[in-house]
């Protein structure tokens, strides 16, 4: 427990600021969503709802989906200079997001094509929340982010419209948009927040921090992960994709060797971030080897993409944030570096658990490690979220 607890000022302040509420949401989902597929893997009935693949969807555009929208309202006013979301404005992005888990969820009695219909509602209202301060601040660079979370949400179009009998046969692409491009904004930002906290921090304690450019490295990786996305689209599973995933691999793995990541093993809130960004090419080269080279044994590079990619750097930046804006220390509470340990191993038991382990060992194994992940997150971080920042700063 955070040492200053005791000189919190009393009250909720769970609308203060964009992440907290978001943030809170991705680490319930992580543990409800999983915690059901683990029920179901040993032999649970869930009750039936209108989405075929919940588990599937509520991960990407629930968890995956959460994360983003506290990512994009934490760091739009730090781009554009512009009071934080929150109060009133803030209610309404968050309300649509519960409707939405609700509408899909087990159980819900909400007839597929309006449960769809509804679920598409929040990322777009999040997306015309931020435009006026990005129009505004008039640089060009910033609509980035936006435009893949918009391209992340055409994958749940594709993916809500194949359930809803909208679009024929368009889920499993939807689906493989989504974490494409769910991967590139790991490329993007981890880009831009991993050698700028990494110089930082090294600096503050004297180390050398020097970055040693590599001309076209920074561009090309993220230019690479964007045709891994377009390419999926038009040529999946094909030697072309694995061509481009292997030489998004390369550039993504030169990119994060200008970073000093080896001088950060004594910080886990810094190399929690070098760790994410390395399941990137390790993602990729799985895939270029299984498509190119048809390994058997690197099928399942989609959940090191997945976890390791993309679930870290979540859990990575949420953790960091969450630390930073509601005013305390950035050093990462050991409850939080034991969850940068575990969800790693839950990435590795979901890729290869099902070649050495028996039966759905392995399965169960990625899920437990999971669990106890976001649970660490929740049990360290929820208070945090909920309660205002014991420094009494507004936040």
């Amino acid at each position: 427990m955070d040492a200053t607890a005791t000189s919190r000022p009393p009250g909720l302040a769970l609308f203060a600021q964009g992440f907290r509420p978001f943030f809170l949401l991705a680490g319930l989902l992580a543990v409800a969503v999983i915690a059901a597929w683990v029920a179901a893997l040993h032999g649970a009935a869930l009750p039936e709802g209108p989405l075929p693949h919940w588990h599937a969807h509520e991960m990407l555009a629930g968890f995956v989906g959460a994360a983003m929208s506290g990512f994009l309202l934490t760091a739009v006013p730090n781009w554009t200079g512009r009071p934080g979301y929150g109060g009133a404005p803030l209610v309404l992005p968050v309300a649509l997001f519960v409707l939405a888990r609700l509408a899909l969820a087990p159980g819900s009695p909400v007839p597929i094509g309006l449960a769809a219909a509804l679920a598409l509602l929040p990322l777009p209202v999040l997306l015309l929340t931020v435009l006026p301060a990005l129009i505004r601040a008039g640089r060009a660079r910033l609509f980035g982010p936006p435009a893949l979370v918009l391209g992340f949400w055409v994958g749940d179009l594709l993916m809500l419209g194949d359930a809803a009998g909208w679009f024929h046969d368009t889920g499993e692409t939807g689906e493989h948009l989504m974490l494409n491009l769910a991967l590139a904004l790991v490329g993007l930002i981890g880009g831009r927040i991993v050698p700028s906290f990494t110089v930082n921090a090294l600096r503050k304690l004297g180390r050398d921090a020097t970055l040693r450019p590599l001309p076209g490295v920074d561009t090309g990786t993220v230019a690479a992960l964007l045709a891994v996305a377009l390419v999926d689209l038009v040529a999946e599973e094909t030697p072309l994709a694995g061509a481009v995933a292997a030489a998004a691999a390369v550039l993504a793995l030169l990119r994060l060797s200008r970073w000093h990541g080896l001088a950060t093993l004594d910080q886990p809130i810094l190399w929690v971030l070098h760790l994410a960004y390395l399941f990137i090419p390790v993602a990729l080269g799985l895939k270029a080897l299984h498509l190119l080279a048809g390994a058997g044994w690197a099928a399942n590079w989609l959940h090191v993409q997945a976890i390791g990619a993309i679930a870290l750097m979540i859990l990575a930046v949420m953790t960091r944030a969450t630390l930073g804006h509601t005013g305390r220390e950035l050093r990462a509470p050991p409850s939080a570096a034991l969850a940068y340990a575990l969800l790693p191993l839950a990435a590795l038991a979901r890729a290869f658990g099902p070649f050495v382990l028996p039966g759905s060992a392995g399965l169960a194994l990625a899920g437990a490690l999971w669990l106890a992940a976001f649970a660490l997150f929740l049990w360290g971080f929820a208070p945090m979220l909920l309660a205002p920042r014991p420094d009494g700063k507004p936040g």
